[in-house]
């Protein structure tokens, strides 16, 4: 079976948390960054994790686990320089890579493995969306590997938007459970409200 990677842009400035590092968080004990990865390398064949240096506090808090750390010095170019970057660094044999930006903590194991398995089912090459359980499109994002191309020239803040509307043709959807394709925390009230309705310390 072709293996299917999981790339994390993971470096982006975060200016909303107004000097605090959203990545760095602590949820359950670890890192977020670390924990995000580690549910990546649950699920994921091989994984990326695209920073804003190899020596960043960042880097440091995913020492240890057998990831490809990629670092991004455009990275002020928006999340398509990671996006650019990491895709570049993949394996030549990956059938796929599914894009996951690191600050969405409800991401689970499961999640991945529900947009792989979608992939992996289908007899044709089709990208797949995480879906919140009403079916608002967010993330995860499969490419299939004839996306590469594309994804290693894109620029702006955008991401991926246009290459998922060229595609939508071959666009399937994944519902997750309840938000968990939604969940992006971007801000210091964003994290404490979060904390308080998942009770995590």
């Amino acid at each position: 079976m072709d293996p299917v990677a999981i790339l994390i842009p993971a470096a982006g400035f975060g200016t909303r948390m107004r000097g605090a590092d959203k990545l760095l968080q602590d949820v359950g004990g670890l890192p977020l960054i670390r924990r995000q990865a580690q549910r990546a390398l649950a699920a994921g064949d091989h994984v990326v994790v695209t920073l804003p240096s190899t020596d960043s506090p960042r880097a440091q808090a995913l020492s240890g686990l057998p990831i490809r750390m990629v670092e991004v010095p455009d990275a002020a170019d928006g999340m398509a320089a990671s996006i650019r970057r990491g895709v570049a660094s993949l394996p030549r044999a990956c059938a796929a890579v599914v894009v996951a930006p690191g600050d969405m903590p409800d991401l689970t194991e499961d999640d991945f493995t529900s947009v792989i398995k979608g992939f992996r089912a289908m007899p044709q090459a089709t990208l797949q969306q995480g879906t919140a359980e009403d079916g608002t499109p967010g993330h995860p994002v499969l490419f299939p590997a004839d996306c590469f191309v594309a994804l290693r020239q894109i620029t702006g803040d955008q991401g991926a938007r246009d290459i998922l509307r060229a595609n939508s043709h071959r666009l399937r959807r994944v519902a997750l459970p309840g938000r968990n394709a939604l969940t992006d925390l971007d801000t210091p009230e964003a994290w404490e409200a979060w904390r308080a309705e998942n009770a995590v310390g």
